[in-house]
């Protein structure tokens, strides 16, 4: 991974901040159209953000594939949900997902070190 952790974490909180800032209502509405849609309902949010995962590495955006297994980490997904859920990616994606499978388990081994998940299997 190019960025550390803290740096990619540091990066999407300021540019969003500037995005936000910028005072255009379109942005803050769609920003907050994202928000909602990731909040707990009848679809958990650690579900939901493995759907997230799934969709980001079918249209192979990898700062969208570090955002949701950094928050799958956070939501408490295990590695064996978040494998399943990068595997329905690749059945649906394709080969064309494979670089980005690569990078997400770049990522994902940081991620499970970084937050003393890395016993989780």
């Amino acid at each position: 991974m190019a960025k550390s952790i803290a740096e990619t974490r540091l990066y999407r909180t300021e540019m969003n901040e500037k995005i936000l800032g910028e005072g255009m209502k379109e942005f803050n509405r769609f920003f907050a159209l994202d928000t909602a849609a990731y909040r707990d309902g009848a679809i958990p949010v650690k579900m939901k953000e493995l759907m997230g995962l799934v969709g980001s590495m079918v249209l192979r955006c990898n700062d969208c594939i570090f955002y949701h297994l950094d928050r799958c980490v956070t939501e408490g997904a295990e590695r064996q949900e978040i494998m399943e859920a990068m595997n329905i990616a690749l059945v649906i994606g394709g080969s064309i997902v494979i670089p980005h499978l690569r990078y997400a388990f770049d990522v994902l081994d940081e991620l499970f070190e970084t937050d003393g998940n890395s016993a989780q299997d």
